[in-house]
């Protein structure tokens, strides 16, 4: 898919959508101590009075309760699968931010013939993803991931912006992650998953990818391979450093290193053009507040400053939406999900857009690995450092 297609796909998916039209039937899947809910996504449905949320359901007694007095659910189970049974929802999210479960957890929604509202990273590798997807496809549902960037009125601005040309044409694309205590690996799995897909929104599917990861300056190897903070896969390196090739001679650069200063916005993407440069922090919405840069100098002087990017206009159904700040940034991904089902298109952040950032992310790994330029999609799809 090149760029524009890609921006077409997006901005028309928030042009002109349909605001919800049909009552619906809501349901919450989590797991207290095994990723819990993720961030806010048991409480989404909360911004919708024409969904009703009918259950929860959580393996751990204690945060069930709590949960379905969060969301407002009618009933709790111990057994999502018993839940979907019974319940027959229209609409799932699925909240846990760990990966162990993940591909039964969306199998057996898809499956029940729910829509889901999907928490991020989308898998542990390409395998899982290659699982999920096809059952996705086999169940007919639609999936939005919860890359809450691709809802946000600021990025739809700069989508607006750049495809005007306010910047010239797109000579690079720069990200960072976090960095964090996660910084290396960790980070460019949970943070940087948002990074890469911000590249595929301006620059279309990347061609191929070098990189080169260290640990502590040096070489990766075997010995590097760990297990991260939360069971997301393996993860290596605390300095990585990668290049992916766009259509039309354009880059992206994505970098996570271990530092002793860091800074939060830091943690964002810089689109640079001919003629100035956009700054995008990654921020969850109404936070994330871009700038552009109008000289091709791509340097403040005391002719061109930095100016702030206003918010694209709401969308239907914008407006009543429930809810403060913290549950907004989702509700406008489902106020997506709710269309793509009405319309029958992809949602703006589907299954195969969740399975790019894996593949983005595996194939820096492999790069790595190998030693040489990586093309895309990778052959093979089991983890890089599984089979160092």
């Amino acid at each position: 898919m090149n760029r524009r297609s890609l921006l077409a796909g997006a901005l028309g998916a928030f042009g002109v959508p349909a605001a919800p039209s049909k009552r619906r039937r809501a349901a919450v899947i989590g797991h207290t101590g095994r990723g819990n809910y993720g961030h806010g996504l048991d409480i989404v449905w909360k911004a919708f009075e024409a969904i009703e949320v009918v259950a929860v359901a959580d393996a751990d007694e204690a945060g069930r309760a709590k949960a379905v007095e969060r969301a407002g659910a009618k009933r709790g189970y111990r057994d999502y699968r018993e839940m979907l049974r019974k319940e027959k929802p229209d609409l799932v999210s699925i909240g846990p931010r760990w990966l162990d479960q993940r591909v039964e957890m969306v199998t057996a929604a898809a499956e029940a013939g729910c829509h889901i509202y999907l928490e991020k990273p989308f898998a542990r590798d390409l395998q899982d993803a290659d699982r999920m997807v096809e059952a996705i496809r086999r169940a007919g549902v639609k999936v939005q991931l919860a890359h809450q960037m691709r809802g946000s009125p600021f990025v739809r601005r700069v989508q607006e912006v750049v495809d005007a040309g306010e910047i010239g044409a797109i000579q690079e694309i720069r990200g960072r992650g976090k960095e964090d205590h996660r910084a290396g690996g960790e980070d460019m799995m949970v943070l940087g998953s948002h990074i890469c897909d911000v590249m595929r929104i301006f620059a279309g599917d990347p061609n191929w990818v070098t990189a080169h990861v260290t640990e502590k300056g040096h070489e990766l190897n075997r010995g590097h391979v760990r297990t991260p903070t939360e069971p997301i896969g393996p993860v290596a390196g605390r300095e990585i450093a990668a290049t992916f090739a766009f259509d039309r001679g354009v880059h992206g650069y994505f970098a996570s290193k271990a530092s002793d200063e860091t800074h939060p916005l830091r943690f964002a993407t810089q689109i640079v053009g001919t003629k100035g440069v956009v700054f995008l922090p990654n921020g969850i919405y109404p936070d994330g507040q871009p700038y552009i840069l109008r000289t091709p100098s791509w340097l403040p002087d005391e002719k061109h400053a930095w100016e702030k990017i206003g918010r694209a206009a709401p969308v239907p159904g914008e407006a009543e939406l429930r809810g403060d700040h913290s549950v907004i940034a989702n509700a406008l991904m489902v106020l997506d999900l709710l269309d793509a089902i009405e319309r029958g298109r992809k949602p703006i952040c589907s299954e195969h857009d969740g399975r790019w950032t894996i593949e983005m992310i595996m194939g820096v790994y492999e790069a790595q690995r190998t030693g040489a330029r990586t093309p895309f999609p990778l052959e093979r799809r089991r983890h890089p450092l599984e089979s160092w």
